[in-house]
């Protein structure tokens, strides 16, 4: 009920916006008055409000998904002319990738974002890699796009259609703002910040070049114990409020559970976890994910249980079918604190049927493996 009525409230602003961009433009741009504006609304009777209503939830959810794919649309172009590699393009839960020479369609989802074009560097050094341009690119397509509908507004339109441009422009002008302006949001930092930070920050530069390149072989079906060590550092001293420098640590942690070093990968695990606080919200789920099955991994069900509570549960639950890491947790949480070795063989048999459907292929052929050997160290009592 919260969700769905955060949802009407914001269709119900985003309608309140679009019609007061659209008085606001028409009364600068042509020669109606505000009186004229709103007495155009005034004169209407209460079906046609209601139509003002309908075209304003219609406008703002036809705008968004517009303008998401054209965002990263902008990151993808700029990102290609810098010298970068396709590897995928999400758009909400679907990403196109490029497998066998063939274009692919495969489910996935990353919580709070609704697209995300994914390429890899060029092969330069460090510090010679372009990092601006990329980054730019989203914020760059929403100014092209900006540009493009306002002289739309000289024209003599029907209000309606001055009501569903307006709300255009307002939800691209919302996105330009929440992407250009420098801010972090739940740890995150958006297109502007990440300029501005890869610009001067070393590490931060050194963890997302890292991060792009493990990911291009991650989805070409590469294990991370199969990828070149250099990809892979764990820096003592990281700001853990920075996303991108916690990604180092994480990254070399993912490269242990594949060597099957558990003990070492649990104490990077554990170092992450005791700064929590500093952390994003993203990023701790999934170490108190790994830290869980570590701790089932090395006979310490008992931490693993005070870890797996109702919200960690319901959020492997929803991502069980998109990342086979927590298929992986499920089936250690069925073995070693269900006691339920015909579940826990039943997930790794239908992880094996599914293995293609994944979008990170490498991830997959690791986890089957983790599974296998799993099942093997506890043998059926």
């Amino acid at each position: 009920m919260k969700t769905a009525l955060k949802l009407i409230l914001g269709l119900l602003a985003g309608g309140a916006i679009g019609l007061l961009i659209g008085g606001v433009i028409s009364v600068i741009f042509t020669d109606v008055t505000w009186s004229e504006y709103i007495g155009k609304y005034y004169s209407i009777d209460i079906l046609e409000g209601l139509s003002v209503l309908l075209v304003a939830i219609i406008s703002l959810v036809v705008s968004f998904v517009v303008l998401v794919p054209i965002h990263e649309l902008g990151h993808l172009i700029c990102g290609l002319l810098t010298g970068y590699k396709f590897v995928s393009f999400r758009i909400f839960n679907y990403t196109f990738i490029m497998m066998d020479g063939k274009l692919r369609i495969k489910k996935f989802a990353v919580a709070g974002t609704g697209g995300q074009c994914l390429l890899t560097p060029p092969d330069l050094p460090i510090e010679e890699i372009p990092t601006g341009w990329y980054n730019f690119g989203g914020i760059l397509a929403n100014i092209i796009v900006l540009v493009i509908a306002l002289p739309f507004f000289f024209l003599d339109l029907n209000p309606f259609i001055v009501e569903a441009l307006g709300v255009f422009v307002a939800t691209d002008v919302i996105m330009l703002l929440i992407n250009g302006i420098p801010m972090m949001a739940g740890g995150v930092g958006n297109d502007g910040y990440n300029i501005r930070l890869l610009a001067k920050n070393g590490l931060s530069r050194q963890g997302i070049v890292n991060q792009l390149r493990a990911n291009a072989l991650i989805q070409k079906g590469v294990r991370p114990k199969d990828m070149p060590e250099e990809y892979f550092m764990n820096p003592k001293d990281i700001d853990y409020h920075n996303a991108l420098e916690v990604s180092i640590p994480l990254l070399y942690a993912s490269r242990l559970i594949d060597e099957m070093k558990y003990s070492e990968a649990l104490e990077c695990m554990e170092i992450l976890y005791s700064r929590k606080k500093e952390i994003m919200p993203l990023y701790l789920k999934e170490i108190s994910c790994e830290l869980a099955f570590l701790y089932l991994r090395t006979d310490h069900p008992e931490k693993a249980d005070e870890l797996l509570d109702k919200d960690l549960r319901k959020y492997i639950e929803t991502y069980s079918k998109m990342m086979s890491s927590k298929e992986r947790l499920l089936c250690a949480m069925a073995l070693y604190i269900d006691n339920d070795r015909q579940k826990a063989e039943e997930i790794y048999s239908n992880l094996k049927s599914r293995q293609d459907e994944y979008l990170l292929q490498g991830e997959v052929l690791s986890d089957l493996s983790l599974i296998a050997d799993m099942l093997e160290a506890k043998p059926d009592n």
